[in-house]
C-alpha cells in the first residue's frame, strides 16, 4: 500500500516537545508544495500519547503519520502484535529490527495482518554504529535486515542520507529483489546529508528533515527552501 502519494517529498519530523510546537510546526507547513508526510516520535507520544498527538495533526491536516518509535522492532517477537495494535492511529511505522531475524519477521508479520504500512530501516545515520566505525552492529546486518524485509514484501526502506554511498549500496540490493521501492532517508542537513544528492539517484524517495525546519524563524519558507532540492 502506498503510504505517500508524492513520488519525492519532505517529511518534517516532529521532534518538539509540547502539542502546542507541534500544532504551530504543522499549521506552518502542511500546506507547502512538496510536504508528504509528517513523522512523530517518543519525545511527544510519551508525554501526551498517541491520540493526543495524531488529533493535533488531524487539527490542520489529513497528510499520512509515520511513527518512529526510535527504535522499534527490539524486542521479542512476540511484542509485535501488542506494539501494531498500539499505534493504530499512525498510517505507518519505521522498524530497526536490530533484535534479530526472528524478531523482524514476526513484527513484519503482525503488521501486515494489522494493514499497518511498514518502514524498514538498516543501517543508522550517526558513527560508531556498525563495527567498522567502532559500533556493535555487525557490518552486513543492516543488508539482511532489507532482504529479509524485501523477501516478505516490504516496499518501503529507511536509507542514511548522510552517507550516500552506503545509501545507495542498500537501494541496489533492495532493487534486485523488489520492484519500485520507495526510500526514506534522515541525517540530512543538520547532520551532513544533502537532499540533492539522493534525490537526483533515485525516483521514489523523501527526506526526512527535523530542526533544519522546526529550529527554523520562519519555518514555512524553511520547508520551502527543502522542497526545491528534491
Amino acid at each position: 500500500m502506498q503510504i505517500i502519494k508524492l513520488k519525492k517529498s519532505i517529511i518534517p519530523s516532529c521532534d518538539v516537545g509540547s502539542l502546542e510546537k507541534l500544532s504551530k510546526l504543522v499549521r506552518a507547513t502542511c500546506s507547502v508544495k512538496g510536504v508528504g508526510a509528517y513523522k512523530i516520535g517518543f519525545e511527544l507520544v510519551i508525554p501526551f500519547g498517541m491520540q493526543s498527538v495524531v488529533k493535533t495533526i488531524r487539527k490542520h491536516t489529513k497528510l499520512p503519520i509515520i511513527y518512529d518509535h526510535q527504535k522499534a522492532g527490539t524486542d521479542i517477537p512476540d511484542m509485535g502484535e501488542k506494539f501494531m495494535k498500539a499505534c493504530r492511529l499512525a498510517d505507518a511505522v519505521i522498524l530497526f529490527p536490530q533484535a534479530g531475524p526472528e524478531t523482524e519477521a514476526a513484527w513484519i508479520k503482525a503488521a501486515q495482518q494489522a494493514k499497518m504500512n511498514v518502514i524498514i530501516g538498516g543501517e543508522m545515520t550517526h558513527q560508531a554504529y556498525l563495527k567498522e566505525t567502532g559500533g556493535f552492529i555487525d557490518d552486513d546486518a543492516p543488508k539482511k535486515m532489507y532482504e529479509i524485509a524485501s523477501s516478505m514484501g516490504v516496499a518501503d526502506f529507511v536509507i542514511p542520507g548522510n552517507k550516500p554511498e552506503k545509501a545507495m549500496e542498500y537501494v541496489n540490493l533492495i532493487k534486485n529483489k523488489i520492484s519500485n521501492p520507495v526510500f526514506y532517508s534522515p541525517g540530512l542537513i543538520m547532520q551532513g546529508g544533502s537532499i540533492g544528492v539522493l534525490a537526483k539517484q533515485l525516483d521514489s524517495w523523501h527526506a526526512i528533515v527535523g530542526r533544519a525546519i522546526y529550529e527554523a524563524k520562519d519555518m514555512k519558507k524553511a520547508c520551502e527552501e527543502l522542497a526545491k532540492e528534491l
